[in-house]
């Protein structure tokens, strides 16, 4: 795979090669992380409505529309990748995602109905795993039963979440921990 590129892995866009900008810290889920966490969420995926925070190359948004995800609403804060986003969702002729601009855990953030999967992949170093499940909270944005894949660096130990959420399943891949919490 080229530097500036990512393979939806399955679902009616598999095999699809997006190609995104070139920005400092924008680093994709790689296929590998994204081929085991689509196999923890295959049997909710369905009809699921997601929220992608920190979205940057948009793999995970791509990989759940492309793997029947009835929506997702896909948030960055970075002007270049909202126009990158927008432009994959015209060339994929997706209609069933909503993109926005907003930097998370600060800004006000609404929505129709709470989402049942919600991928939160902030930059590393940056301590933005504990407020931003705060503020998923606050903002009234989880399901009843709804689950998160979490992405953080491998150092990251334990991971700050709330204490009534459990952690269903996690892996490590390089210097990346990632896990499937149930909230």
């Amino acid at each position: 795979m080229k530097h500036g590129e990512v393979r939806i892995i399955g679902g009616q866009w598999r095999s699809r090669k997006l190609r995104f900008p070139a920005i400092p810290g924008l680093r994709p889920t790689p296929d590998s992380v994204r081929e085991t966490l689509f196999n923890w969420l295959a049997p909710i995926i369905e009809g699921a409505n997601c929220l992608d925070l920190f979205a940057g190359s948009g793999a995970l948004s791509f990989e759940a529309l492309s793997r029947g995800a009835a929506n997702v609403t896909i948030v960055d804060q970075a002007p270049a990748v909202i126009r990158y986003l927008r432009e994959q969702l015209e060339i994929l002729k997706a209609t069933n995602a909503t993109i926005c601009q907003a930097k998370v855990p600060y800004d006000k953030f609404s929505t129709q109905q709470p989402f049942d999967i919600i991928f939160l992949d902030p930059p590393f170093q940056k301590n933005l795993i504990k407020p931003t499940c705060e503020w998923l909270i606050q903002q009234n944005l989880l399901a009843k039963q709804a689950h998160l894949y979490i992405e953080s660096e491998s150092n990251l130990t334990p991971l700050p979440i709330p204490h009534n959420w459990e952690i269903l399943k996690n892996k490590t891949a390089g210097q990346v921990n990632y896990y499937l919490i149930k909230t």
